[in-house]
């Protein structure tokens, strides 16, 4: 039987998503909890931003599955409504002025929509394999463009996106590449539909760029896979009167500290974190309720 990882033996490949790339360039610290640290540490309040913007995923992923006659902004409304989650907002009244507002978002962007154009893929998990990676995501919507795939990604966040967005996202251009691979059919456009604005961000890859993006993750990804295994040789995760020891692991799995700290979902457990910044509501997130917006609410 093969033994990986031996001096002189191909590694194995490193299974990713881009939720797991990404925390690992936003802050080694953050992804050792996320991923590594069993059990995992204890988490804070859910974000009320999460919670719109899960919902209307879900109630556009409903408009889909209905039959084309059925499919209506009206409809489309009703699934964000029967859907709604309630986690994180500030009190009931807070949760209902949002749930009427992400109302009106769904409605006003299904108007544009034409139900008789049937996507390729709707919640479609896609994979791909490198010789140094091992893939996976699921993509919002993949659209026929033609003889070609277009990724659709929806995003809720109050900051407004453009055409940099969709270029530089990674996880975008690892989900047309994927998505290519899978359904043998050329995806070079990614696509950012912003809800609340109404607007879309278009980016047309080419061959060379998705390349790079790729190249990109192979490159993060040894740095995870380094990561991990050094904490799997290293010494045993220690809590202290329930708090998380991290200098035995810091010079692997340091905190990057800067504003998002107040967003973080561990900043409980970091003390340079809320150092760096002032934790934040569970409400913050949401347009107006708050002057300091996340960078990439989800």
């Amino acid at each position: 039987m093969e033994q990986l990882g031996l001096e002189g033996m191909p590694r194995r490949l490193y299974p990713c998503t881009p939720s797991r790339l990404n925390t690992w360039l936003d802050c080694p610290r953050r992804y050792r909890m996320t991923y590594l640290d069993r059990p995992q540490p204890s988490k804070g309040s859910p974000w009320a931003h999460n919670s719109v913007g899960a919902a209307v995923h879900n109630a556009l992923a409903g408009y889909w599955r209905l039959p084309p006659a059925g499919r209506t902004p009206q409809a489309a409304g009703a699934l964000l409504v029967r859907g709604w989650l309630t986690d994180g907002f500030r009190d009931a009244e807070q949760s209902r002025a949002w749930r009427e507002r992400a109302r009106i978002m769904v409605e006003e962007y299904a108007a544009g929509l034409d139900p008789r154009r049937e996507p390729a893929g709707v919640e479609r998990t896609v994979a791909t394999r490198t010789e140094v990676i091992a893939f996976s995501g699921r993509i919002d919507r993949l659209d026929h463009r033609g003889a070609e795939l277009a990724v659709v990604d929806y995003k809720t966040g109050r900051r407004p996106l453009g055409p940099e967005d969709a270029r530089s996202s990674l996880a975008l251009a690892l989900y047309a590449v994927a998505a290519a691979r899978v359904l043998r059919r050329p995806c070079r456009t990614v696509e950012l539909h912003h809800l609340p604005t109404r607007t879309v961000a278009v980016w047309e890859h080419t061959e060379e760029s998705l390349a790079r993006h790729l190249r990109r993750a192979e490159a993060v990804a040894e740095e995870c896979a380094d990561a991990d295994e050094a904490y799997r040789s290293g010494p045993a995760p220690r809590r202290t009167g329930g708090a998380v020891e991290h200098a035995p692991y810091d010079a692997v799995f340091p905190p990057r500290t800067g504003p998002l700290c107040g967003w973080c979902d561990f900043a409980r457990h970091c003390p340079e974190g809320r150092a760096a910044a002032a934790p934040k509501e569970p409400w913050s997130g949401l347009a107006g309720e708050d002057a300091a917006a996340p960078v990439r609410p989800e």
